[in-house]
């Protein structure tokens, strides 16, 4: 902590063109994929800024472009999705001993299980469904120009072509998946017009207060595509963490989700096709827990957690056979 502590003084030090000092620096819970640090910027001469550090544990691979994402995190904020202002990020981990960005810290609750239980979070719940359609509807409208480095949009079927990839390198026999992937080679939609896609938009990766959704969270894995992905990936069962019953992030109904969606102006999307994107959701998740597991097991990452999120690929394959039954 003393080290990262002094390369972030350093560092804003020197893009501030003052002399900072950093306080109460704090790892806060949450995130098996980077690590995120709460801390203050006293700003000599001026004034002190509270801050959130989000970087790739040191030492592991990766291929994340955070400057990428520092410009993503701005076109998102230009085109009105609630998101924290990006400060500084850099792909280089000579700064800060990895891939970075530093934002501004919105206050609130991210852990998915109090979002769902706290008494003081109720009034929230009964908006979330609405905020988060609307946020959704927002992303999927920030223009594409500018955003080259998202690369070429998907077809439905080339996704797919991915995550059948994915599971072949894994070596691993899951025939539940195997299923799905025949399931979905035979129900892929038609393509929608590309949109950006935010890729991991889901309960635990927002901020919420009383009055709802304060913040977007969690922009690694945007891609270009079609937006009903965003919409199914927010309905499979792992992110509703144990409110079944509410399939749309343990927080409303399918039903409810789309119809906020196209009041916010999102292009319409039926029920075949959010089942479609939940089932390959829901896939896309059981492949990358394996994914993580096999990360701890190889030895590359020693990490109870990684090891932990490993064992939930059979809850996935449950999941999928109730889906496709």
């Amino acid at each position: 902590m003393e080290d990262l502590a002094a390369r972030l003084t350093a560092h804003l030090s020197a893009a501030l063109e003052r002399q900072v000092r950093i306080g109460g620096l704090a790892r806060l819970p949450g995130g098996a994929s980077r690590e995120t640090w709460a801390f203050d910027a006293e700003v000599a001469g001026g004034a002190t800024l509270p801050l959130v550090l989000r970087r790739d544990p040191p030492g592991r691979p990766t291929a994340r472009d955070c400057g990428n994402e520092l410009r993503l995190l701005r076109a998102a904020a230009a085109a009105g999705v609630p998101v924290p202002e990006a400060r500084w990020g850099d792909s280089s981990p000579l700064p800060l001993g990895a891939p970075f960005v530093v934002m501004d810290r919105v206050e609130g609750e991210t852990i998915p299980r109090r979002i769902l239980r706290e008494p003081a979070l109720a009034g929230a719940r009964e908006l979330l469904v609405g905020q988060c359609a609307a946020a959704l509807a927002r992303v999927h409208a920030v223009p594409l120009d500018g955003l080259a480095f998202l690369g070429e949009p998907r077809t439905p079927l080339q996704l797919v072509d991915e995550q059948r990839a994915a599971l072949d390198a894994l070596g691993e026999p899951h025939p539940a998946f195997e299923l799905a992937l025949r399931w979905l080679d035979e129900r892929a939609p038609s393509g929608r017009a590309p949109a950006l896609v935010h890729g991991d938009f889901r309960v635990g990766n927002v901020i919420v207060g009383p009055e709802g959704l304060r913040a977007v969270l969690d922009w690694e894995l945007a891609h270009a595509g079609d937006p009903a992905e965003d919409l199914g990936w927010f309905c499979v069962r792992a992110w509703r963490f144990g409110a079944d019953r509410l399939p749309a992030g343990g927080l409303g109904t399918r039903e409810e989700l789309l119809d906020a969606y196209a009041r916010a102006g999102g292009a319409p999307v039926d029920a075949g096709d959010l089942r479609f994107w939940e089932v390959y959701g829901t896939l896309r998740w059981g492949i990358m827990c394996g994914i993580q597991a096999s990360v701890h097991l190889s030895g590359a990452v020693r990490s109870v957690e990684l090891a932990a999120i490993g064992r939930r690929a059979c809850e996935m394959e449950w999941a999928l056979l109730e889906l496709i039954g």
